[in-house]
């Protein structure tokens, strides 16, 4: 039986018999092709080489699975319409799920998506064609042929705004009740007030059209910019609490250490709400390498295991980087980060790079950690 001690010895005194005789043998030397070997038809052989990256992507996965039972502390965000759930996990287990923001957040939003409202009822029947209006320029005539979908030939759009309208009718109604801060109370009046004219102008009319919608959009404005202010006041507070709290909870040692996992969807990925607050009570040392967002197409039914698998991915890049591609600093900065390994010589064979790298364009996986790792369990990089 062959052991790796008797490989050594043996190798060991081969290469010490052909040091006598003033030669030194290649290692390809001691494996000779045979003639079985060089027998082997294409496919077979092609198969062995995919094997060898098969066997790589098993071992791959098993450490990440088992790196995700070791994760922690990590603060899960998951977005939603209350203005976030968050999740305290240590080694892979939930220690607690809160929903912060206090629920004028919620309130404030909801009458400040009245124009996005009344748009998504009747936006299917709008013109195809890009008006002369003060932003055209703006309007992607394409999109706006796809949106269009139904054209202003069909007034299908009258009933269901009808019926949008008789619901802020009686939301407006019901408003004094909801015992809102004042000044919030009168925004969210203006734009049911607004709104209703609107709809009601809009369904006399028979028309729903981009001049007519923006002016209205133009007049509430200033009522919407109402709402958002109290709607970020309550999630700075709410989420700032919690994190203050989290982190006398697990000690100053452990939270300098602290991952924090955002999900979000793609249009809300870049500069995301809940990121930016969370940054504030990070270790900013770290912040650049420890907050990451991961936008998806939709949120994920188990928002933790995502995050977790995803964070398991970046850790363990993160010292897979340094040991596979210590001759490289630059492609070892692309395996930590979202860079695809080929990018750069892709980039040399199209004549739009450089063959030697040059320096990281982002340190470490830190500044592209931002969007870093997508949530839909894409294959490895390598």
């Amino acid at each position: 039986m062959t052991t790796r001690r008797h490989f050594i010895t043996t190798t060991a005194a081969a290469v010490g018999a052909a040091t006598v005789l003033g030669s030194t043998p290649a290692f390809a030397e001691e494996v000779p092709a045979t003639d079985a070997a060089l027998a082997v038809d294409e496919k077979t052989a092609r198969d062995a080489i995919r094997a060898v990256n098969s066997a790589m992507r098993t071992n791959y996965a098993a450490l990440k699975a088992r790196l995700v039972q070791e994760l922690g502390p990590v603060v899960v965000v998951q977005n939603n319409a209350v203005g976030g759930r968050f999740r305290l996990v240590n080694r892979g287990t939930v220690l607690e799920t809160v929903d912060p923001v206090p629920e004028v957040f919620e309130l404030a939003k909801s009458i400040a998506h009245v124009p996005l409202g009344i748009f998504s009822t009747a936006g299917s029947h709008l013109s195809d064609r890009v008006p002369n209006v003060a932003n055209s320029a703006r309007i992607d005539a394409h999109d706006l042929d796809m949106v269009s979908m139904e054209g202003p030939a069909s007034t299908a759009w009258i009933a269901p705004l009808q019926a949008f309208r008789d619901r802020l009718r009686d939301t407006r109604r019901k408003l004094p009740g909801a015992n809102l801060p004042t000044d919030l109370r009168n925004s969210c009046d203006t734009i049911l007030a607004e709104a209703i004219a609107f709809i009601d102008a809009s369904v006399r009319a028979r028309v729903f059209d981009i001049p007519t919608f923006q002016e209205f959009s133009k007049t509430v404005y200033p009522a919407v910019r109402v709402n958002m202010k109290h709607a970020s006041a309550a999630q700075i507070s709410g989420v700032g609490e919690l994190m203050k709290r989290w982190r006398g909870q697990i000690g100053e040692a452990a939270w300098s250490d602290l991952y924090v996992c955002v999900l979000s969807i793609w249009t809300t990925s870049e500069l995301n709400q809940a990121s930016i607050i969370i940054k504030r009570h990070m270790n900013q040392a770290k912040v650049a390498t420890h907050l990451i967002d991961l936008p998806a197409v939709e949120s994920p039914s188990d928002p933790v295991a995502v995050a977790l698998e995803n964070l398991a991915r970046i850790v363990q890049d993160n010292i897979a980087a340094e040991m596979v591609f210590a001759a490289d600093l630059r492609v070892a900065d692309a395996l930590k980060g979202r860079e695809d390994l080929l990018s750069q010589e892709i980039l040399v064979q199209l004549g739009g790079g450089s063959p030697t790298g040059g320096a990281a364009t982002a340190t470490a996986f830190g500044a592209a950690a931002k969007g870093a790792c997508p949530i839909d369990h894409t294959l490895l990089k390598i």
